[in-house]
């Protein structure tokens, strides 16, 4: 669905007998989607995966989707062209949407280029979702590289390469910014650990607390 024109038809959407609600009851906790973007190198995974590990140990029911696993299986078939990113990025909103109603937390790791592809996962599920923006500049991001692929893009080797050949958008209203350029790690993660904590804690309606 590339130009993003639906070509299913006779769909009928199925009711869940199950309220978000009694899902967030269940975990004791709500669900929603934290879509970390920022440029390669910028600490995305890192702090993705730290963030899963810290929120699981203390309860939170919690998945990482990160841009290379999904482009390994699930969209195998796309690259880096504008039009590919822009299915890339509506197929990931989907997909975290799904484990959001299921009551996970999701946090969602990709570079996500474009505001516009930014703004149509929101639109999936507005209300939840919850962009936190890992602000680093590009030459300490390319300093980094730790997967060397800066050091291919700069020799042509990799076309369309976020920051080298092809653009990044900083997003202009994140919920949440992090600056990773010179802030360790530690402090990054105390920060996402409270916003998350914060965000997605039941409320007192449902938990029957005063």
């Amino acid at each position: 669905m590339h130009n993003g024109e639906k070509k299913s038809s006779n769909i009928f959407a199925v009711e869940h007998r199950i309220a978000t609600e009694d899902r967030w009851q269940r975990n004791n906790h709500r669900s929603g989607i934290l879509w970390f973007t920022g440029l390669s190198g910028a600490g995305k995974t890192t702090l993705a995966l730290e963030l899963e590990r810290q929120l699981h140990l203390k309860g939170y029911q919690i998945y990482v989707l990160d841009g290379d696993n999904i482009r390994g299986g699930l969209n195998s078939d796309l690259g880096f062209s504008p039009e590919d990113r822009i299915e890339n990025i509506r197929r990931i909103g989907e997909v975290a949407t799904l484990f959001a109603d299921a009551g996970f937390i999701v946090i969602a790791a990709f570079i996500s280029p474009y505001r516009q592809d930014r703004r149509l996962a929101r639109k999936i599920l507005p209300s939840r979702f919850h962009e936190v923006y890992l602000n680093s500049e590009l030459k300490t991001c390319e300093k980094r590289d730790p997967k060397g692929l800066y050091r291919k893009a700069r020799l042509g080797e990799i076309p369309d390469f976020t920051g080298v050949s092809a653009p990044y958008e900083a997003p202009e209203n994140p919920e949440l910014v992090i600056n990773t350029n010179d802030q360790p790690v530690a402090n990054c993660l105390a920060r996402l650990i409270d916003y998350a904590e914060r965000e997605f804690g039941v409320p007192s309606a449902l938990t029957g607390v005063a």
